[in-house]
């Protein structure tokens, strides 16, 4: 049995990568490890048919201390790229933190060390959340079909929930270890929409009141579009079918636990 390793970084992020060999910039992973020496990198590769396992494996193969992959055999998706790279987080590491970044790195790695100071500010907190939320004093770039649409979606997302969430599906979130070993040891049952997932296992777990006094939404002071997202229009088109498959699942399990 392979026991932990005992690192000095106390956040571990799963970087999920499915074809970046043209975005994945490595070099600002490089650069933010001059500057931090707490956080720890999972690279999952979910099956990409471009270059990125080479060029991840080769990072990996440089930084040994600050890093490590997994390759999946076929793209699954990221809500199981990124399930699997946290549970390899917390089966072989032992970390306080633990979490998902994307790999366009549209939310800059300078923004790691806010989300700790959160946790640090408020032990209750099981949870932080990136929220894109245009504001003055802050830098967010996104297209505006893109605003919209994902405006269209949080609000059916936070209906589905009955919680007040701005941004379900922003591709920066940590969370406390021993809450990420519960809300992701089984299978999501959505391969994109699963951060909705993540906040109806937390009701689930915890009940609405408590979920919404653990988990904090942060709003981000920098945010830019990097051009083409991953998610297709077919799965656009599919949206709906797939906000009310999460709806009939987890419905009577999040009233239950009110």
């Amino acid at each position: 049995m392979r026991t932990k390793q005992h690192f000095k970084y106390g956040t571990g992020i799963v970087v999920p990568c499915y074809n970046e060999e043209e975005r994945l910039q490595l070099s600002e992973f490089s650069r933010f490890f001059k500057t931090d020496n707490t956080t720890f990198f999972c690279f999952v590769d979910d099956g990409s048919t471009d270059g990125t396992k080479k060029i991840v494996a080769d990072f990996v193969k440089k930084n040994p201390e600050r890093a490590q992959a997994v390759f999946l055999s076929f793209n699954q998706g990221k809500a199981e790229a990124v399930r699997q790279g946290i549970k390899t987080l917390i089966k072989t590491h032992k970390f306080q933190f633990v979490g998902y970044w994307d790999a366009d790195l549209a939310t800059p790695l300078s923004t790691i060390p806010e989300f700790i100071e959160k946790f640090q500010s408020c032990r209750a907190l099981v949870a932080v959340s990136g929220s894109r939320i245009l504001r003055l004093g802050a830098s967010i770039h996104r297209s505006v079909l893109r605003h919209y649409l994902g405006r269209v979606f949080s609000t059916v997302a936070s209906n589905i929930l009955n919680l007040p969430v701005y941004d379900t599906q922003c591709g920066a979130k940590l969370f406390r270890t021993e809450h990420a070993e519960l809300i992701f040891s089984k299978h999501f049952i959505s391969r994109w929409f699963f951060d909705v997932e993540l906040f109806a296992r937390s009701i689930e777990l915890m009940g609405r009141e408590k979920t919404f006094n653990s988990i904090y939404e942060m709003p981000l002071s920098k945010w830019h579009d990097q051009g083409e997202s991953k998610v297709s229009w077919g799965s656009i088109i599919w949206t709906p079918i797939e906000l009310l498959r999460i709806y009939y699942h987890y419905r009577h399990r999040m009233n239950n636990s009110d």
